[in-house]
């Protein structure tokens, strides 16, 4: 049977190694429950989708405990989603940043212009952000089979997943079901954004903070 800890110094080691080790870690955001691996190991990474049962058409968020993750990682944010991860970061935000060329993600997305993006989040949980800063950054989706409803609690992402994953971590019951909001910048559309996927945040609350921002106010 898989191993389920409470968050504490020791299963944090245990996460640690795991990772390391190209292993699948299960825990909370502040959000869902997510199952997590190295994002730089292209076999952990097939392991999320193995598990998930899900299409490798569909990205992977990587998860960082600061935005300043993002220059390590080859990573950074266009206008103006660096101007909205100001207002939304930490919490259920993900923009798409773009990829620098010395990125060493396995997780990028190739773009139909030759660009290469990667969805990326700061959750606003305190044993999430424990978690990953003893892990590094995570590849990261919801703790369930493709197609299921997103795990509240670590229960529920052990029935989803089972002995597919080598640890889950219980750090309670999260907020809700729902997921985080998925923005990308796109100079085409209104106000130079596209919502991939609407969550906790609406897309009324996207639009009025980029107005607050363009204004002047986030920045005072």
């Amino acid at each position: 049977m898989s191993d389920v800890r409470a968050i504490d110094d020791e299963s944090l080691a245990m996460a640690t190694r795991i990772v390391k080790d190209g292993g699948l870690v299960v825990l909370p955001t502040d959000t869902v429950y997510g199952v997590a691996a190295s994002p730089f190991s292209a076999e952990a990474v097939s392991r999320i989708y193995e598990a998930k049962r899900r299409p490798r058409s569909k990205a992977l968020q990587v998860l960082l405990s600061s935005v300043d993750d993002l220059d390590g990682l080859g990573l950074y944010l266009p206008v103006p989603l660096d101007r909205l991860a100001k207002a939304f970061l930490p919490g259920p935000f993900s923009p798409i940043a773009v990829a620098e060329a010395g990125s060493r993600l396995v997780t990028l997305r190739k773009e139909m212009n030759g660009s290469k993006t990667q969805a990326v989040r700061v959750p606003d949980s305190q044993a999430c952000l424990k978690t990953l800063r003893a892990t590094g950054p995570l590849a990261c989706s919801s703790a369930n089979r493709s197609g299921g409803e997103s795990p509240q609690t670590v229960e529920e992402a052990v029935a989803a997943l089972g002995d597919d994953v080598d640890l889950y971590l219980d750090g309670g019951p999260t907020v809700s079901h729902v997921a985080s909001t998925v923005v990308a910048a796109d100079a085409n559309e209104r106000d130079g954004i596209s919502i991939v996927r609407e969550g906790v945040i609406n897309e009324a609350q996207i639009r009025a903070a980029l107005m607050d921002v363009e204004g002047g106010s986030l920045n005072a």
